[in-house]
């Protein structure tokens, strides 16, 4: 009986040497796999590489921007970026592959997906019409809104007199400053009618000096005066319009974009349709072109089909990408 004590007491002690050695060794091969996957796995770009990246693109878009500051945000790099007085951020991943103007969160992404539904169209079809109805949704100071403006102004001239061209103010997302745009835009067509405004807008979207001012209003104010004037605007009268009528006028704009879902510049839309088309008067035209029942002879017509550039200047060096604010 002493003997099978003994016998069995040795035999635990040999279990329990073999569980403590199979323990050591999945915990030495557990710990050589992470150092190997460490070692291995590609750690992404840092911070001052990224924000060169962003430099480097707008670069060859034909833009000149400067890095405020970097910082790192739901596993991207949020950079934080001057672009012709514009201070915006946008969003690179951490390889330095791919960047975005704005991330969304997939849990709001459902949501909105799920309450907008019933009030968008089904189909990416344009409907024809005798006379389309176009719609281009900017933020004033929006550097990509700025190129689509100049893109869709040589159309505004030719066909202006066959379809429902506008420019629809969806709001505010680089400060007050840009509302306050949008208001003396909004009057200026009210008072002055579309031609007017259109005439507004190539001056103030070439603008370099404006888009240099940041926003200040004393940096502001001088320029639009003497743009104004030289189109024979009464500064006053838009003032005055500015502090009535404009709010109501916005407001409108802004339900019109909420009742379409919205929310980023430049977003077109013809007959109720959003289009996505390339940022040259060629492209734009053909799309509203297309929405015609019977297309009239201006469509024979050819326009530029380079791509302005994106922000203030007049430089016909830019890209037809898809790029947006919001």
């Amino acid at each position: 009986m002493d003997l099978e004590k003994e016998i069995k007491k040795e035999e635990k002690k040999i279990e329990k040497s073999f569980k403590n050695i199979n323990f050591w060794m999945i915990a030495t091969i557990i710990l050589a796999v992470v150092i190997i996957v460490m070692v291995a796995w590609p750690q992404g770009i840092s911070k001052d590489a990224a924000g060169q990246k962003i430099v480097d693109f707008a670069k060859s878009q034909g833009a000149d921007v400067s890095v405020l500051n970097v910082n790192t945000k739901d596993g991207f790099y949020e950079v934080n970026i001057s672009l012709q007085g514009q201070d915006m951020p946008v969003y690179i991943t951490k390889d330095g592959k791919y960047f975005a103007n704005s991330i969304v969160a997939l849990d709001k992404l459902t949501t909105k997906a799920s309450t907008s539904s019933s009030t968008k169209t089904a189909s990416t079809t344009v409907p024809k019409t005798d006379k389309p109805v176009v719609e281009a949704f900017i933020f004033s100071y929006c550097p990509y809104g700025l190129q689509f403006e100049k893109a869709l102004s040589p159309v505004y001239d030719l066909l202006k007199n066959k379809a429902d061209i506008n420019v629809v103010a969806i709001g505010a997302m680089h400060g007050e400053f840009e509302k306050v745009e949008s208001l003396r835009q909004l009057c200026i067509q009210k008072n002055y009618g579309k031609d007017k405004l259109w005439a507004y807008l190539n001056k103030f979207d070439a603008n370099t000096t404006i888009g240099s001012c940041s926003g200040s209003a004393s940096c502001l104010s001088p320029l639009l005066s003497s743009l104004m004037s030289s189109l024979s605007i009464d500064k006053a009268k838009i003032d005055t319009c500015m502090a009535s009528d404009a709010t109501a006028l916005y407001a409108a704009d802004g339900a019109r974009a909420q009742e379409l879902g919205i929310s980023g510049s430049p977003t077109f839309v013809i007959n109720g349709v959003q289009v996505q088309v390339g940022r040259d008067p060629q492209s734009v035209k053909t799309a509203i072109c297309n929405a015609f029942t019977t297309a009239p002879s201006e469509c024979s017509e050819t326009l530029s089909s380079t791509a302005a550039s994106p922000s203030f200047g007049s430089s016909s060096t830019g890209s037809a990408s898809a790029a947006s604010c919001g």
